[in-house]
This record gives C-alpha cells, structure tokens and sequence, in this order.
C-alpha cells in the first residue's frame, strides 16, 4: 500500500457528518416524510414512471449532489449516500430517479471531453436533461467484456449495431451512453475494446423497447435497446474511454449501498409500526422477547451496513486510490444489499400473513431488497472483487 494511500485509509479510519451533510439529511428527510412517502405505494402498484417525483427532485436541485460545486453539487459521496437512504426509506422509486440521473452524469464528468460536459452536465445537473446508461446484453450480463454490440467507423462518425437489455431509465432517457466494441482492440482475446457512445433520442435505427415487467424498482423503467445501423457522429464519442467510466463506477458503488441501508431502515420502521399495534396471547406482539430479539438483530445489521456505506463514501470523498476503494466500495455495496434482504425477509414474517398481502407496503420492500442485490454488479461480483483484493488475481489461476 502506499504511503499516501496509507494516510488517506488513517484520515476516514473514523467519520463524523459536518454541519452541511446533518442539514441535507434533514432536509430529505422531512421531504421524504411529508410528500415522498404517501405516493410510494401507488407507484409501485401502476408501475408509471413518477413525474411528480422527479419534479420534485429538480425542484430540490439534487440531481448534482455528489459532484463538483461548479455543477452545483456539494462535491460528497457522503452527501449523496445521505440523500439516498433518506429516500429509500419511503420509497425505492425515488431514490432511484437520482442514482439514474447520477450515473450518466458521473461517466460524462470521469470520462468526457470538454465539448461533452459543456454540452450535457448543465442540463442534467439541473434536470432538463435526463440520460441512461447501457452495457448489459442478453448473453454477457455481468461480463461485459463479452458484448457484441460493434461500432465500425464511417465518414463523419460511426455505425452502431447491436442490442441491449435492461437499460433503465431509456425510455424517459434524452440520450443513451451505449457500449460497444470498437476499434483494433475489439476482436483481441482478452481484450474488451469497448467505447461509449452518447446516442441521442430520436437517432434513426435506434428503438427503444417494451419496458419490463419488473418484481421491484417498478417505476423507473427497464427496456431493451435495439441499434440497427445507428449513426453517431465524431462527437459523441465519450472521449475519456471505457476504463476511466468504469473506474468512476467503482467510486460511485456505496450509493447502492446506501439504498440498501435507507430499504432496511424503512422496513424496520414499518415493522416496529406493526407490532406494537397487534396483539396476540393477551399481550403486544412487540412485548414478545423473540420479536424483541429479530428486531434488535435487524437493527445491529442495518447500523452495521450504514457504518460501511458511510466509510466507503468516506474514502471517496478523502481521494482513495481505486485500487484501495475497490474492495471496501464492494464491500459496502454487497453487505449493505445483502442485509437489506435479510431484514426485509424478517420484517415480513414479522407481519405474519398480512406480510404477503398488496394491503401493506412491507411487502414492496422485500421484492425491491432483491433488486438490490443484483443490479451494479451482481452480489457474487463484488466478492469476487474481495476475495482479489485478499488473495491477489494470480491466487485463482
């Protein structure tokens, strides 16, 4: 390790939230109560995409948060991963519309040229743009190596064919920054050779499919993308490339975590709603020291999530070095979401039958607790990022 990075590990070693981020969660927090929370289950039910929501969010101006001050943001994971959780608890939808809007955002500011940010950073800080970002294909999912959507170069730009899966937020999307391989590296074994491309709504040959019926995370949209001969031109190409983005992805993995940590809270508050209100065997449900303990456990995993997430955004905002982020960015993410699961299972057997009824949210946090654990890299990923950090990649040959 080296020295600096040393020091930077020493400096987030312990945390504590400034004045600023206290009063950004707060802030959503409230807003989160008294005008997020009472549409959360209508937008999961109609799986529409929640306009009044993103309205809100740009009224806010929180699409920028965790990027620079000149974009208008705060210029803090922490910030973000604040914002997040406070929303999550309420609702996942919301909280999604943010991370959808960061992750265009983020891979323009890693890995775009000046031209590029100019053009498209103010409008989506602000909202009046709203970008998607697709790599995932039928046959590679999380090996994205293994795409075959191709860009051959043309007169002026590119040619683009291929087709893409579970590309949220496209339909709503101005703009997508597609994947695909290209140039001398592309057909290499071991080599992905792969660039991003800003393919801009409208474009001819460019379709966006059918939205997907999805068990959680149901109103922002999922859909295919189909690219038949789409032309882009030279400057829509991203200029930083492929690995810088990705680079920049890895930075931004606690705010999945975060998500985790805000769905877990969530389905504790409910839980703990319910069972001081029932009664069973002449007592409250809650006076039942097995309940006491599940809820006590719930709550030691969840803090135990928040308390990784929080140092991951930590070691973000302290400039770690990627390769010291990598494994504590996928350990915030993986056990974050893996305890989301956990407590959301146990909070639905804690409402007995009515756990499984469409009667009461809790049930909506157990279906959205899985998304988590797949989408940004599977959870079986982020071990494998782990265990190379542990054991080095040349221990698994």
């Amino acid at each position: 390790m080296k020295e600096g990075t040393k020091e930077v590990m020493k400096e987030v070693t312990s945390y504590a939230l400034n004045d600023d981020q206290r009063q950004i969660q707060d802030l959503v927090r409230r807003v989160a109560r008294e005008r997020v929370a009472a549409r959360a289950d209508e937008i999961d039910r109609s799986a529409e995409y929640p306009h009044d929501m993103f309205a809100l969010l740009k009224e806010l101006g929180l699409f920028s948060l965790p990027f620079p001050e000149q974009y208008g943001g705060a210029g803090s994971m922490l910030s973000a991963c604040l914002a997040l959780e406070e929303f999550g608890r309420v609702c996942y939808n919301t909280a999604y519309l943010l991370l959808v809007q960061w992750v265009p955002f983020g891979a323009i500011l890693a890995g775009g040229t000046e031209e590029q940010k100019a053009r498209l950073l103010p409008g989506l800080a602000s909202g009046d743009l709203r970008g998607a970002f697709s790599t995932t294909e039928a046959q590679s999912g999380s090996d994205v190596s293994g795409i075959r959507t191709r860009a051959v170069k043309v007169d002026g730009g590119y040619r683009i064919n291929g087709a893409k899966i579970w590309c949220t937020n496209s339909d709503i999307a101005d703009f997508v920054l597609v994947a695909a391989k290209y140039g001398d590296e592309a057909g290499k074994p071991g080599s992905s050779g792969i660039s991003l491309f800003i393919v801009e709504k409208g474009t001819p040959g460019f379709v966006v499919g059918r939205k997907e019926d999805k068990i959680g995370a149901r109103g922002v949209p999922s859909c295919p993308l189909f690219l038949d001969d789409v032309f882009v031109p030279d400057h829509n190409l991203l200029g930083g490339g492929f690995k810088v983005v990705m680079e920049a992805f890895n930075a931004s993995r606690p705010l999945i975590g975060a998500r985790g940590v805000g769905l877990a809270q969530g389905a504790i508050d409910h839980a703990v709603e319910y069972v001081k209100e029932r009664k069973a065997f002449g007592q409250q449900v809650s006076d039942f020291q097995g309940v006491r303990w599940m809820l006590a456990d719930m709550t030691i995993q969840t803090e135990a999530a928040r308390n990784l997430v929080y140092r991951a955004a930590a070691l973000v905002d302290a400039g770690a070095s990627p390769a010291e982020l990598a494994p504590m960015a996928a350990m915030a993410k993986c056990f974050a979401t893996d305890t989301a699961m956990k407590v959301a299972t146990d909070a639905v057997q804690l409402f007995g039958a009515a756990g499984i009824s469409a009667e009461y949210s809790i049930n909506r946090y157990f279906r959205d607790a899985k998304v988590l654990q797949i989408i940004e890299g599977t959870n079986q990923i982020q071990r494998n990022i782990i265990a190379n950090s542990v054991l080095g990649r040349q221990a698994r040959k």
